[in-house]
Formats: C-alpha cells, sequence, structure tokens
C-alpha cells in the first residue's frame, strides 16, 4: 500500500499504459512474421481468375512542422494511398491481395487470366490475349475516326 502512495495514481496509470501499448506492439510483430513465415512455407499457385473489384484505402497524416508538438509552426499534410484487387477463381471463391499502384493501374474489372500468389501475398496477374478489345477515339472531325488496338 506504501508504494501505491509513493508511486502515485499517474504512476500507476503510466504503467498501464505503456504495458498496454507495448504488448499490442509485439503482438503486432510477432502476427507480421507470423504471416510472413505461413506465406514463405505456402506453395506459389497459379490459377484462373477474374479480377472482378478494385479499391483503394487512402490515408492522411498531418504532422507537426520542425517538431513542434503544438503546431504552432503549422503542420504538415501528407496521405498515402494502398492497393487492393480482388478476384475470383473457378470454384467460385474470391480472394483479395494487397497490389503495387502499377499493378493496379494495368488492371480492370473483368479481367480475365492467370493469378499466381503464396498464401497470401500477390505475385503476378497475366491477362488472357484473347479478351483484347479494339477502342475508337473521336477526333474534332466526326468524319474521322482512329482505331486502336490494346494489348
Amino acid at each position: 500500500m506504501d508504494y501505491y502512495y509513493e508511486f502515485g495514481f499517474f504512476g500507476v496509470l503510466f504503467t498501464i499504459v505503456f504495458v498496454i501499448v507495448t504488448a499490442g506492439i509485439i503482438f503486432s510483430i510477432i502476427k507480421g512474421i507470423g504471416e510472413w513465415n505461413s506465406n514463405n512455407h505456402s506453395p506459389k499457385l497459379t490459377v484462373d481468375a477474374t479480377c472482378i473489384a478494385k479499391r483503394t484505402n487512402v490515408t492522411h497524416h498531418n504532422k507537426p512542422v520542425a517538431g513542434d508538438i503544438t503546431g504552432a509552426h503549422g503542420y504538415t499534410a501528407s496521405s498515402d494511398t494502398s492497393y487492393y484487387a480482388t478476384f475470383e477463381v473457378e470454384s467460385g471463391d474470391r480472394m483479395e491481395f494487397h497490389i503495387t499502384g502499377i499493378e493496379y493501374g494495368k488492371l480492370r474489372e473483368g479481367d480475365i487470366g492467370k493469378l499466381s500468389f503464396q498464401g497470401t501475398r500477390y505475385l503476378t496477374f497475366e491477362r488472357n490475349a484473347q479478351y483484347n478489345e479494339d477502342v475508337i477515339f473521336e477526333t474534332e472531325n466526326p468524319d474521322e475516326h482512329v482505331d486502336v488496338r490494346i494489348e
């Protein structure tokens, strides 16, 4: 009981919060290592799949300028974008993968091709060439048009 009065209420509260935050960080690290290890031990699979959905997740951050936590010198705003694609395989199962922005730009919903993955890790998606489309661009002259083949 004397320890409680010497350490104080805020000291006990600080210790509890510190332990909870530290445990959360350790849990996240262990979970990430476990997923990485599981993916490394999973076989690399290539299956027929269709891209059925794409989505982004944008997170915004405001950081104080010059390390001043009060914000007296203003804030620097930044954002991060994460890209995701959902694929449906022949069995009807759906899988969502975190992908790069470049891969996101190449994919269209409805694309059919070969999906390669390892566990929860996206590797590649190769679109079938037979599903290319002809696209017609209109010009300022209504009697003129340009045919372009996308491959």
